[in-house]
C-alpha cells in the first residue's frame, strides 16, 4: 500500500443512438454507459470512452435496430461566457436593477 494510486478523468462523449426498436436495449449496454432513454422518440444516449469512439460507432452502426448515430458536440463548444457578454455589462445590469428599487421607495 505504499504506492499511491491516482485517479485521472476518462474522457468521454455522447453518442445518440436511434433506433428502430427498444427491445434489443440491454445489448446497447455492453458498448457504453446508457444515460437515457426515449421511449416516443426511440433514441438513446450513450456515454463512451472518446479513444474507443470511433470503433463504438462502427460496430452500433452494424447492427440491425440501430437507424444511425449521432455524436454530441459539447465537449466541442467553449463554456467560458465571461468575455461574450462581459464582466461589466453584467454587473451593470444588476447595479441598475437596485438603483430603480431604491428610487422607487
Amino acid at each position: 500500500m505504499d504506492k499511491e494510486e491516482t485517479f485521472t478523468i476518462q474522457k468521454r462523449r455522447g453518442l445518440i443512438v436511434w433506433v428502430y426498436s427498444l427491445k434489443q436495449l440491454k445489448n446497447l449496454r455492453r458498448y457504453g454507459f446508457v444515460h437515457y432513454v426515449s421511449q416516443k422518440m426511440k433514441y438513446v444516449v450513450l456515454y463512451v470512452n472518446e479513444e474507443d469512439m470511433e470503433k463504438s460507432i462502427e460496430k452500433l452502426n452494424r447492427l440491425h435496430f440501430v437507424r444511425s448515430v449521432d455524436i454530441s458536440h459539447r465537449p466541442d463548444i467553449d463554456m467560458n461566457f465571461a468575455e461574450k457578454i462581459g464582466t461589466k455589462a453584467a454587473f451593470q445590469v444588476q447595479e441598475d436593477i437596485e438603483e430603480d428599487d431604491s428610487n422607487e421607495q
